[in-house]
């Protein structure tokens, strides 16, 4: 959907029904783990590219079972293989929403950063004769300040799909 102004208040019953939805998604995927850098590095990554290969490796496990030794576990094969397709559904999907929900709130606070210059602008002007708001005018400026002279943070993202 383009952008236009958002005008919204997300009840706070909605607010706790989503956490408890995330609370789900947690529980539900209770195996989840971290990796370090360097375990990221050393494992093999199926992506796109590669998913043909794999689906094509377990037909063919599954289908010819007497040319695998007894010692190879198929059932475990078969378990990695679903789980592995489903969190890369799920991580898709996830993905879509945790990008649509940044956007969303880069706008909103977009527009609440604007608001607040209009609010210190109308401060800066009264403060000049209403008792009481110069202290105020000054710290929204020296807040306002310190905002700007900070250095931009880099953006890293490091939930990719399985490739």
């Amino acid at each position: 959907m383009p952008y236009q102004d958002i005008n919204v208040r997300l009840s706070d019953a909605d607010l706790e029904e989503i956490k408890q939805a995330i609370d789900t998604i947690q529980n539900k995927i209770s195996f989840r783990i971290t990796l370090s850098q360097e375990e990221r590095k050393r494992l093999y990554k199926m992506g796109d590219k590669r998913i043909a290969f794999v689906q094509n490796s377990f037909n063919v496990a599954q289908s010819n079972r007497n040319i695998l030794p007894p010692s190879f576990d198929l059932e475990a094969y078969a378990n990695d293989y679903r789980l592995a397709a489903n969190l890369n559904e799920l991580l898709m999907r996830l993905n879509q929403l945790t990008e649509e929900v940044d956007d969303t709130l880069m706008a909103v606070g977009s527009e609440a950063m604007s608001s607040s210059l209009t609010v210190y602008e109308y401060v800066k002007t009264a403060a000049k004769k209403t008792p009481g708001l110069k202290t105020i005018a000054e710290q929204l400026g020296s807040l306002f300040k310190a905002i700007r002279s900070k250095p931009a943070k880099p953006v890293t993202n490091d939930s990719e799909p399985l490739s």
